[in-house]
């Protein structure tokens, strides 16, 4: 929990990663690549004070995840968003096996959320089918750009794209995660483009589609989407950041954000280990859309709250302890002629 000025939050990281990039690991040299963009992104958009020695960002470990997290990070309860790069990694980017195993150790604190390619065909749907039951999911993470042999991309709306969705729609996961934001090195611009969202979106309204980085740099197309789309969320990964960087940009972003799809469907992150959260956490309490800003309304203590943790709380059945939720709305007495 974070208090400021009277007020208490409930902090929920809803996009955190275990990753190993380090050189054992790294299948070719697309796998140095992909780290080394990561390392420019946390480098340049980070304080001065929060950014890691390079070597310390290869590879984090549990340990250090609950650290930074839990015991200085204000974060309550966190979801674990994977990606596997296969193609880049000897045993994956993310680190299924000790995520989950950490996630068993502290289920109160952390939530497992695992991923699928559709390109593995059938093999793929019976490993989603054996995953959902072992890890008891409720969301995945998807990766559209990721490379798959001679494929560098997919697209939702493919073929068995929506055979991975009718089964995971069976299973019971329900949310659906997507990078949809900035090209990572060497990956393809084109296969994060958000306009596949728009599909499934409207053929599985029963489904909750968060675009992680909220579409960045398409943020004008990813609204339009959802502001129709009422399944549609935004997840703040790598969009919270220029809080610090470019203050007045984040302040476009939030504030376009608010004004499309609204203050219930908007999820803070952290990513990390791209960024940590604490530091994200008590500039976005602190912030204020920026006054000569004049089109967008002022950022209220209630939508923050919601924005940093109630909304994931929500949509994942996390408990909120009664202080920490938002008071409830009285019924309108209905008057009778």
């Amino acid at each position: 929990m974070y208090s400021k000025d009277g007020q208490d939050y409930f902090i929920v990281d809803a996009h955190v990663a275990l990753w190993d990039a380090r050189a054992e690991n790294q299948r070719n040299i697309h796998g140095k690549q992909f780290i080394d963009c990561f390392y420019d992104y946390h480098r340049n958009l980070s304080p001065e004070s929060e950014v890691w020695p390079y070597e310390d960002y290869l590879y984090q470990g549990g340990d250090r995840l609950m650290h930074d997290l839990f015991e200085v990070g204000h974060v309550d309860h966190a979801i674990f968003q994977p990606a596997y790069l296969g193609e880049f990694y000897n045993n994956g980017f993310g680190q299924t096996e000790e995520a989950f195993k950490l996630t068993e150790a502290n289920p109160d604190k952390l939530t497992y959320n695992h991923f699928w390619d559709p390109r593995f065909g059938e093999q793929g749907l019976k490993q989603l089918r054996e995953d959902a039951k072992r890890f008891n999911l409720k969301g995945v993470k998807l990766y559209t750009a990721e490379w798959h042999g001679e494929s560098r991309g997919w697209k939702l709306d493919d073929p068995w794209s929506y055979r991975y969705l009718e089964a995971a729609q069976e299973l019971g996961i329900r949310n659906i995660h997507i990078h949809k934001g900035p090209t990572i090195r060497p990956l393809d611009r084109d296969a994060f483009d958000v306009a596949d969202v728009d599909k499934v979106a409207t053929d599985f309204p029963d489904m909750n589609f968060v675009v992680e980085h909220c579409g960045l740099p398409r943020l004008e197309d990813f609204c339009w989407i959802a502001t129709q789309e009422p399944n549609v969320h935004a997840g703040l990964a790598v969009a919270l950041p220029f809080i610090h960087t470019r203050p007045k940009y984040f302040g476009q972003i939030i504030g376009e954000l608010l004004y499309w799809l609204g203050e219930d469907r908007i999820q803070f992150s952290s990513d990390y280990a791209l960024w940590t959260p604490r530091w994200l956490v008590e500039r976005f309490v602190d912030f204020q859309i920026p006054e000569d800003l004049t089109e967008y309304a002022p950022l209220t203590t209630a939508q923050k709250k919601k924005i940093l943790g109630l909304n994931a709380a929500a949509m994942y059945d996390i408990p909120v302890p009664e202080h920490l939720q938002l008071p409830r709305e009285e019924p309108q007495a209905v008057a009778v002629a």
